[in-house]
């Protein structure tokens, strides 16, 4: 996905950004100081120790003339005494401002981390909050962008770029002061450059940003082919593929060096051309410097001074031309972050539907709902679900089943209709208390980095070692997870690759057992495993529906022969309902699905 370089609407991005400054507005307030003094000391220096010269100077002047007068002397008179005050006077300062530099730093880091702890917790935040559509219409690639690269181009911007930004004013002020200080002609001289500056750094600066910003999109290809590359290389072997790949990466690597090096070429420009316009200024200030000593109208030490004030006074231009680019990159990343928070939440809806007990556990009453406007999917749904009955969903690819328990779940809102729960709407309850009914199988068995023991006492944070045990004992995992080098203690990898796929599914029905939840949902959790292995998780499934009220969602229709109630969905609606014999009596949409399957057995 290409990345934005420019944010949409950078003055109001900017002033929210800052506003999470507010709560360091103090701490701010001593940054800027700090800031400040350090600036102070270090455009002062350069006059003082400017004086040193002079003295110096001076002294040398006086025993010359005195030479040629006749008069005899063992040393030239130079008041080292002065000489020596000055030059501890110049080191105290240079101290105050390195001391000033240090504590604006360590309080603008303070302050820079805290912001970014809180816009990280508030995207987390927000994140647990969003409905699931959003995650339907953005990759995972995309959100990780913006939580990881885009804050962690805020942080920079907040600990370093901020503070350069803030330095490089007042250095820019300060020194143009102190230069007119000392003389308002030789300040003419300097600032007659700044035109070449300002041309070069508007002819490099955007050049060398386009091509950065085109470097990190390439990288981000390269970056992509090597973990497509790694993660699917058994199948690129068995296909003899690997040269394919190589030349694919050659042509993704070689568009990745190719805009590196024009990035690197153009800015590698930058620095040469700037210290050349500042030697420029070195030899316009020195000569016409030197002509006003040599007049009298200027002492050497200022003119000292003045070139030192000439090589400061060039610093922060090409800084705060630097930055301006770097500044932009940035708002557009927390404009990215912004745009997340600004997403509509999935809001509670209170519809007041009174609770009316019946003899259903779940009661699924005229439910509409459609994931986009113009294309309905469910349409006029209705199911009744006793306490501990199993109700198997099947159907064709598209038919709705995985909708009806997203809808179940609140995923998702219905647009009408009813879903209740024990006689209550579910959009009268909290998604808490909601979900705290429920546990759920999927087919993509989710586990995460590490231990097994951690990954089923997930489903219950309060369940004892002995509870896990069990868990596993009753879910048919027990045998192998003791098998394993570590047992229990096995650390499962980034994607759990060191586990079968049967085996990750075994872990998360002992996850499910644990929770021991009211209702219980298995979506095609059999789909993706051998048959050996399904005989297993079939018989853990089993164990685990009874006493519950459970919902099956199947592609093996072997597997669902023994529900107390099989529904069969085509486009959105109910076609068929019974169990497994009546509706192989019934020779319609269920027993042409039953006889497709096993046609071949």
């Amino acid at each position: 996905m290409k990345r934005k370089n420019k944010p949409n609407n950078f003055w109001h991005s900017t002033w929210r950004l800052l506003s999470y400054l507010k709560p360091w507005k103090i701490g701010m307030l001593f940054v800027v100081l700090f800031a400040l003094l350090s600036v102070i000391f270090q455009t002062v220096a350069p006059k003082i120790l400017g004086e040193a010269t002079t003295v110096i100077y001076n002294g040398i002047k006086k025993g010359i003339i005195e030479r040629k007068s006749g008069i005899h002397f063992g040393s030239i008179p130079i008041d080292f005494t002065m000489i020596s005050h000055i030059l501890i006077t110049v080191a105290v300062i240079y101290l105050l401002s390195a001391l000033s530099g240090i504590a604006q730093q360590l309080i603008m880091t303070n302050i820079s981390q805290n912001v970014v702890y809180k816009l990280r917790r508030d995207l987390k935040d927000k994140m647990q909050k969003l409905p699931m559509a959003y995650y339907d219409n953005h990759s995972n690639g995309d959100i990780m962008s913006r939580a990881i690269n885009d804050i962690d181009n805020v942080s920079t911007m907040l600990q370093n770029n901020l503070n350069q930004f803030i330095n490089s004013v007042f250095t820019f002020i300060g020194v143009l002061y102190m230069m007119l200080t000392v003389s308002w002609q030789l300040t003419l001289v300097a600032l007659s450059t700044i035109p070449l500056i300002l041309l070069v750094v508007a002819i490099l600066a955007p050049r060398s940003q386009r091509y950065f910003s085109k470097r990190q999109r390439y990288l981000g290809v390269v970056n992509g082919k090597v973990e497509e590359d790694f993660a699917g290389h058994n199948i690129i072997k068995t296909f003899n593929r690997e040269q394919d790949k190589i030349d694919d990466f050659e042509k993704q690597n070689q568009k990745y060096y190719d805009m590196s090096w024009r990035a690197e070429f153009i800015s590698s420009f930058m620095f040469p051309l700037m210290n050349f316009i500042k030697n420029l200024d070195y030899v316009f200030v020195a000569i016409i410097g030197g002509i006003k000593v040599i007049n009298g109208t200027i002492t050497l030490g200022n003119v000292q001074a003045f070139l030192q004030y000439t090589n400061m006074f060039n610093q922060p231009i090409s800084q705060l031309a630097n930055l301006t680019s770097t500044i932009q990159s940035t708002i557009a990343s927390a404009e990215r972050i912004f745009n997340i928070l600004d997403e509509p939440e999935m809001q509670p809806i209170h519809p007041n539907i009174p609770t009316i007990k019946d003899d259903s556990k779940i009661d699924f009453q005229h439910v509409d709902f459609k994931y986009l406007p113009d294309r309905p999917l469910i349409k006029d749904f209705n199911l009744k679900v006793k306490p501990h009955s199993t109700v198997a969903i099947v159907g064709p690819t598209g038919a709705g089943k995985s909708t009806i328990i997203n809808l179940l779940e609140r995923f998702y809102n219905i647009q009408s209709g009813s879903i209740k729960l024990d006689g209550k709407d579910i959009r009268n309850m909290s998604m808490k208390e909601l979900r705290s009914h429920i546990s759920i199988v999927l087919q993509d068995s989710w586990l995460f980095t590490g231990s097994i023991y951690d990954n089923i006492k997930y489903g219950n944070l309060n369940a004892t070692p002995d509870d896990v045990y069990q868990a596993a004992k009753e879910a048919q995992a027990d045998e192998f997870i003791k098998q394993l080098p570590d047992g229990y203690h096995t650390i499962l990898n980034e994607e759990a690759s060191n586990v079968s796929q049967g085996q990750r599914q075994l872990i998360t029905i002992a996850r499910a057992f644990i929770s021991n939840p009211e209702i219980l949902i298995l979506d095609e959790a059999t789909s993706s495993v051998d048959t050996k292995t399904e005989t297993l998780i079939q018989n853990a499934m089993d164990r685990l529906i009874q006493g519950r009220t459970s919902f099956v969602v199947a592609h093996r229709l072997s597997t669902i022969q023994n529900a107390d109630k099989i529904i069969v969905m085509n486009h959105g609606s109910i076609i068929e309902t019974g169990t497994h014999k009546s509706l192989m009596k019934k020779n319609g949409f269920y027993a042409d699905m039953y006889n497709s399957q096993f046609s071949h057995a």
